[in-house]
């Protein structure tokens, strides 16, 4: 038996919480460069307001219908994220953070009422944490997030689904009618892992709702699409085929890109952003206990700009596999130096650290003169990731980053990005009596 714990519309919740004048007004959050909306409050969905929707397109909203847009503060929601996931694990035994505001918990061997326990944990977190959240219990994790789906949609649309099943909706404890209403009133596309490329087959093919998934032959479904639509369908049926994971993948890829607040031309602020991207990088690398052998640095123009265009990328070797913040920095700028070319207004910059590998590898190598002389860093990798945790991002940085806290000519857009409540000693609220 799983459950899923989902917060509410997180984002827009989070500044809700620190905000309480926001409650019943349609709000988004932008993105990096407060370019789209990344998130919306029941009202904004009410406008019209669709994922991703270009910030341009609804400013007009602002003064018509009193849409407050908030740049994204990451920063925030990452710790009002790591308040809820400690809350929620509280409702089993073991769990899966799947994103910042998603958890799948175990609740094999729990015993007592699933839903009443599940209810308690979200009062909890709404009261403790202020975020609203709903809970989906089901046999299979495909399940337990279609049960999270029917909370939120009988929360915020009544009528859609009986009330009862608002906020918690425990599928375990319905009988099976009752549950073959709930997936045939509830559309294909709405089925954890089927994409709008798949789903849009299935509906051709006459499959609709869910319960026309649950319905199809397993084996049939692998011969006509994949063995990954397989296995939903047989999760769908009750049959778990997924389990929790516990420690996911180390990833085969790890990328740092931005777009620029405004276009930049010269070389000195590039390298300053390639320098703190592969920085970046390299501590998301030694988080996960990998080394990577390649690094690979990218610039370009924006498409959207009638201006000369110009993309180029380059991917640097590594003498030997590493997670060494200045020899990574070292092999983005080396790239950079060589697909530069002064005359472009530059949109965007990244790195990308390639041919990841477990840091446990070690290459060994014969010419003992060239590598005798380089010092083993890992020690000094881990004290400056102690104190950038402790006192902050970029606290310690390598050289070529900008030193101080000047404005960046490459930083990104955030005209409407609120304090840091939680983050930031200066920013936290104060009650005054």
């Amino acid at each position: 038996m799983f459950a899923l714990v989902d917060g509410n519309n997180f984002y827009v919740s989070c500044e809700r919480v620190f905000r309480p004048t926001l409650q019943g007004v349609p709000v988004i959050v932008l993105s990096n460069n407060d370019g789209c909306a990344i998130a919306r409050s029941n009202e904004a969905k009410a406008l019209g307001v669709k994922m991703g929707h270009p910030w341009h397109q609804l400013r007009h909203l602002e003064e018509e219908a009193g849409l407050v847009a908030l740049s994204a503060n990451f920063a925030l929601y990452g710790d009002m994220s790591d308040r809820m996931m400690s809350l929620a694990a509280g409702l089993g035994p073991s769990q899966e953070v799947y994103s910042i505001d998603e958890s799948f918990i175990d609740l094999t061997g729990v015993r007592g009422d699933l839903k009443a326990r599940a209810l308690a944990v979200r009062e909890r977190i709404l009261r403790w944490v202020g975020i609203p959240c709903c809970v989906g219990i089901g046999p299979t994790k495909t399940l337990a997030k279609l049960a999270n789906h029917v909370a939120k949609q009988a929360e915020r649309k009544p009528g859609s689904y009986p009330p009862e099943h608002a906020r918690v909706c425990d599928l375990s404890c319905l009988s099976r009618g009752a549950v073959d209403a709930l997936l045939g009133s509830t559309e294909v596309g709405a089925v954890w892992g089927v994409g709008r490329r798949i789903g849009a087959q299935l509906v051709a093919g006459g499959v609709c709702t869910v319960l026309d998934l649950a319905r199809l032959d397993p084996a049939t479904v692998k011969r006509g699409w994949s063995v990954v639509l397989e296995r939903t369908v047989r999760e769908l049926q009750g049959q778990s085929c997924i389990g929790l994971d516990d420690a996911p993948a180390p990833k085969q890829q790890i990328a740092c890109t931005r777009s620029f607040g405004r276009t930049v031309e010269a070389y000195t602020p590039l390298a300053e952003a390639v320098s703190e991207f592969a920085s970046r990088a390299a501590k998301k690398l030694r988080e996960q206990g990998s080394h990577a052998a390649q690094v690979l640095v990218f610039i370009r123009t924006s498409p959207f700009r009638q201006d000369p265009q110009y993309s180029r990328s380059m991917i640097v070797p590594m003498r030997r596999p590493s997670d060494d913040t200045p020899a990574i920095v070292a092999a983005a700028l080396a790239g950079l130096k060589s697909i530069y070319q002064p005359g472009y207004r530059l949109a965007k910059a990244g790195v990308i650290l390639l041919d990841i590998q477990p840091a446990s590898r070690v290459q060994c190598e014969f010419d003992f003169e060239a590598t005798s002389g380089q010092r083993d860093r890992s020690r000094l990798m881990q004290a400056m990731d102690s104190v950038n945790t402790r006192w902050g991002q970029g606290t310690i940085r390598v050289g070529s980053g900008r030193v101080g806290d000047a404005p960046r000519d490459w930083g990104m857009k955030q005209e409407r990005k609120t304090p840091g409540y939680t983050t930031e000693w200066d920013d936290m609220p104060v009650a005054k009596a």
